[in-house]
């Protein structure tokens, strides 16, 4: 089979399938602007022309961008096509507009759109969090326009795929029927607990272990849309009433969703600032911001958590949510449409109002006072993660399924 991959950020959501097909022998090409390449996989980079940007009104650049990337792509496969090169089967993620033009290149080339998030302007993430809301008329229009090239994408696709049932349920009725449910697969044999792990704090060496009692927090880029206001806000408690807890948390300080901070500040500094004074006087030495993690490094610390807390608006689930259940870890979460999904309370997690700071404290010292008690919990969620969202057994078989379907002819049942 003759794949050809398309992910401004290559491998993204791609990496387990990318490097399974490769590993099979199978032809295996990638097309992006960053990301890395993978043992096996030709990878090739695009560089979308922006200059239409500087005279596109603010209300349509957002859509320019993606049809920039769309038109680079589409000059990349031209040039492909014309030195020969065929795929049998594409799968492209239709977020950045990259999918566009993919089916004017190659018509009769099945064509598998990655279908992350379609934006809505109630039920989801607009809107969701009132502090940082500019609910406006303009703001439901660029809602519209930033949706123009996923409709596209779906219009042009042979089938669809998304991660999730609830990220499934936001996709315009017309085309669910379309799209397959299946996520990005967790590898549990290499994501699992391990009671004598230790993470090594780089900012200090300071190792850490089970015996200690930590409190995990990721973010990509801490910032609003996974909570991280809401989190800060319960630090000072959780540290003055659990005097030997330390914290790590794991993130840049850029911004992947929603807007920047203000003034040139980040989201971090901002929120430090709002809570600083109520700090106990050694929470420097006890308040870890390590950064981004090896994946390897990541796993580890995961291992050692006694309590993760992942909080996140209505948006896409994040992988480490998983990754943190699938290693045994009792995870708090908020009580939001993509978690709930996930974790049942007080069956494999703990669930609390998104907004509710006390409840956040309150449930994270439980924890922390009495880990054995909560411990059932980790058990339970790695069983959910093995049983429903496992890579090698689950996630793996059904996306191969789903593109030996779409390079047969054959239409493919909806996978939920």
């Amino acid at each position: 089979m003759r794949v050809l991959f398309i992910h401004q950020n290559f491998p993204g959501q791609f990496v387990h399938l990318a490097t399974y097909l490769a590993k099979k022998e199978h032809e295996v090409v990638a097309l992006g602007i960053e990301g890395r390449a993978l043992p096996g996989v030709k990878f090739f980079r695009y560089k979308p022309n922006m200059a239409a940007l500087r005279s596109a009104p603010k209300i349509v650049q957002e859509t320019a961008v993606k049809a920039a990337r769309g038109l680079a792509v589409a000059s990349v496969l031209q040039k492909m096509k014309l030195s020969g090169f065929k795929p049998d089967v594409i799968v492209a993620h239709s977020g950045w507009g990259e999918s566009l033009f993919v089916k004017d290149v190659w018509p009769n080339v099945p064509l598998l759109c990655f279908l992350e998030f379609f934006y809505k302007s109630d039920g989801a993430d607009y809107g969701f969090d009132p502090e940082f809301s500019t609910e406006s008329d303009e703001a439901r229009y660029r809602i519209r326009l930033r949706n123009s090239p996923h409709l596209m994408a779906m219009h042009a696709m042979d089938w669809g795929l998304t991660p999730t049932k609830w990220q499934h349920s936001t996709l315009p009725a017309a085309y669910q029927a379309r799209t397959s449910v299946i996520f990005d697969g967790i590898d549990t044999t290499e994501v699992k607990p391990n009671h004598e792990a230790t993470f090594t704090v780089p900012l200090n060496n300071r190792v850490l272990s089970k015996s200690d009692q930590v409190i995990t927090f990721v973010n990509r880029n801490i910032e609003p849309y996974r909570g991280c206001h809401i989190f800060f806000r319960a630090l000072p408690q959780i540290l003055k009433d659990a005097p030997n807890s330390v914290v790590v948390i794991v993130g840049d300080t850029g911004v992947s969703y929603g807007a920047a901070a203000p003034k040139g500040a980040t989201w971090k500094e901002v929120f430090l600032a709002e809570i600083k004074d109520s700090l106990p006087h050694d929470w420097e030495n006890r308040v870890f911001f390590v950064g981004r993690l090896v994946h390897s490094d990541f796993i580890k610390l995961f291992q050692i958590s006694t309590c993760h807390v992942y909080l996140t608006y209505p948006f896409v689930l994040s992988w480490s949510c998983l990754e943190a259940m699938a290693t045994g870890c009792i995870v708090v979460a908020s009580d939001t449409s993509p978690v709930k999904e996930l974790i049942t309370h007080a069956k494999d997690g703990l669930l609390i109002p998104f907004f509710d700071v006390q409840a956040l404290a309150d449930q994270v010292l439980s924890v922390i006072r009495q880990p054995a008690h909560f411990k059932h919990l980790g058990v339970s969620a790695r069983d959910q993660i093995v049983s429903t969202y496992d890579l090698k057994s689950i996630s793996l078989p059904k996306q191969l399924t789903l593109l030996n379907a779409l390079t047969t002819g054959l239409l493919p049942p909806s996978i939920i």
